[in-house]
């Protein structure tokens, strides 16, 4: 009787066990940062990235809790990043998406219109995976011409609210115009500005892992 008391106290501890560990596993989330040079670390070495930092935040924070995969590529556009999207969503299953694409859309002079359309249409399929969505936006130098950088910066916007969906109005909010922060190109944030890149989306990755 004694032992098989025993066998059943064992058997409850290993459900119990399971159990804790489907529902640990349930609410470990993939976060997938999509982008273009910025996020990809161009002209750093691979750990001096503000996504890689973002993962070193995340295990200190969450403990063995959540993953980043960063499928930026460097030049990328709004349409080479729409191009390859579909196929990023079915290799990394996310749960939160970044999309930091757009800058070179503006310093190529692309209209804001296929600016938008092409992160609409990013939202869209995000949404349909059940992914929440972070819209990291950019801006231009004012030398493109009032009109065409209001029209940009408005893109980020209009999107955002047309999709209910989580924006950073400047990735870049206390970087730019710093030179001290830049690359010698004045293009890409050197290895100290990667830090105030993390800060500045961090609290909406909080927010969208919740």
């Amino acid at each position: 009787m004694q032992n098989n008391k025993h066998a059943l106290y064992v058997s409850v501890l290993a459900l119990i066990g399971t159990g804790m560990l489907s529902i640990h596993t349930a609410t470990a989330k993939t976060v997938m940062v999509y982008g273009d040079s910025i996020s990809a670390g161009y002209g750093l070495n691979p750990e001096q990235g503000w996504v890689h930092l973002l993962q070193k935040r995340l295990e200190q924070q969450y403990p063995k809790k959540h993953n980043v995969v960063n499928a930026s590529v460097s030049g990328e556009t709004t349409s080479g990043g729409l191009a390859r999207f579909p196929l990023a969503l079915k290799t990394h299953h996310p749960d939160v998406v970044v999309l930091e694409l757009g800058g070179n859309d503006g310093l190529r002079g692309q209209p804001p219109q296929m600016l938008q359309q092409n992160l609409a249409k990013m939202i869209q399929l995000s949404q349909q995976a059940h992914a929440k969505v972070i819209v990291l936006g950019m801006k231009i130098p004012p030398n493109y011409g009032t009109a065409y950088s209001k029209a940009f910066e408005q893109s980020y916007r209009t999107v955002s609210q047309q999709y209910k969906v989580q924006l950073l109005p400047f990735f870049m909010q206390g970087i730019a115009g710093n030179n001290q922060l830049m690359q010698k190109d004045l293009v890409h944030p050197n290895a100290k500005a990667q830090g105030i890149l993390l800060n500045n989306v961090y609290p909406l990755i909080q927010s969208a892992l919740k």
